[in-house]
């Protein structure tokens, strides 16, 4: 069953136009025209109930606007949205208790009482009893490993701490959707692999469905088996990270260890290895090189005849490469 649907779903914003100097403040003033921005444009997609989604994209592709739809901060300019069977703008109260928004960049915890209070005042927002509140939050605060902290002023929690108590906060109401734009932001390793945890956790204990936008791709490749792209406000690729690989890097990567380092001029070594694929990195011994897959065989054959090879390594080049040249083609190929 389909808990997410997006369909043809658009939004057009209109921009004020304004020319530089007094009198384009004046004209602006009296006689005001707009221009049409589109930030999204007719994307497509669904979400069955369980699943846990990468959404990706640019600064700017569209993907936080998306957000602001299906969770109903903003009103679509065309198309259909369904969450979890409601219609996101209309902003039901019973709609509000299935979904939460989570911004690595927002906070809803006041800083200078004890995250504890803030907890208190949204248990009470959502009609949490006392019982359910003590319980809700004794479990959440042992898969976050946070108990302790949530005695402390916000202000003196350290970020990793401060994120993991906004999450807690955010899913006090137990949602079964849930929105995470950004949610390891400014993490330190650590503490974004401590999120990690939890949010896969969280997923398997109460099949709550999950749409995750994030630059660190380790969140995604951790957490998501499926992913969504956007660019320019249009939907360019829906399904897993292997077809990600397979349809948009059309190259392997090679890692060569030599058994002695080139002794020629670089620029030299350069057109030694330029003829096998585009060369990524020569350090030392050791090379890197984008081969094109149809003639990874030969080229492999290759190298092996001609140089002294202690190891050679063939894997896909990691998932951040392919999604660059993915957002910088903008099109599917």
């Amino acid at each position: 069953m389909s808990i997410i649907i997006a369909q043809q779903l658009s939004k057009v914003y209109p921009v004020a136009v304004k020319e530089p100097g007094l009198k384009g403040t004046l004209r602006h003033f009296f006689n005001r025209t707009y221009r049409q921005v589109q930030a999204v444009r007719e994307v497509s997609f669904t979400l069955e109930a369980g699943e846990m989604v990468g959404f990706l994209g640019a600064n700017g592709a569209g993907k936080t606007t998306t957000l602001k739809m299906l969770t109903g901060l903003i009103h679509p300019s065309s198309g259909l949205v369904k969450v979890a069977g409601y219609t996101p703008f209309e902003r039901q109260s019973s709609f509000l208790h299935q979904i939460t928004l989570i911004m690595g960049q927002k906070q809803q915890l006041i800083w200078d009482l004890p995250a504890l209070d803030s907890l208190r005042i949204n248990a009470a927002v959502y009609g949490i009893s006392d019982s359910e509140f003590r319980s809700r939050l004794g479990e959440l605060s042992e898969m976050l490993f946070i108990k302790e902290q949530l005695k402390q002023p916000v202000r003196k929690l350290s970020l990793g701490e401060r994120m993991k108590a906004e999450l807690l906060a955010a899913l006090l109401h137990r949602p079964q959707v849930l929105f995470l734009d950004e949610p390891t932001l400014g993490l330190d390793v650590n503490a974004q692999v401590a999120v990690r945890q939890f949010l896969a956790e969280y997923n398997q204990r109460y099949h709550a469905t999950i749409l995750l936008t994030s630059h660190y791709m380790a969140d995604i490749t951790a957490l998501c088996k499926r992913v969504i792209l956007i660019h320019q406000g249009e939907l360019i690729y829906d399904g897993n990270l292997e077809g990600l690989l397979e349809r948009f890097s059309p190259y392997r990567e090679v890692k060569i260890e030599l058994a002695n380092s080139p002794q020629e001029q670089p620029q030299s070594v350069n057109n030694i290895f330029a003829k096998y694929g585009e060369i990524e990195s020569i350090q030392g011994q050791s090379v890197r090189l984008l081969v094109q897959r149809e003639t990874l065989t030969n080229t492999i054959a290759e190298i092996l005849a001609q140089m002294e090879v202690l190891d050679l390594t063939i894997s896909d080049p990691p998932i951040e490469e392919v999604i660059g040249r993915v957002f910088s083609a903008g099109t599917v190929q």
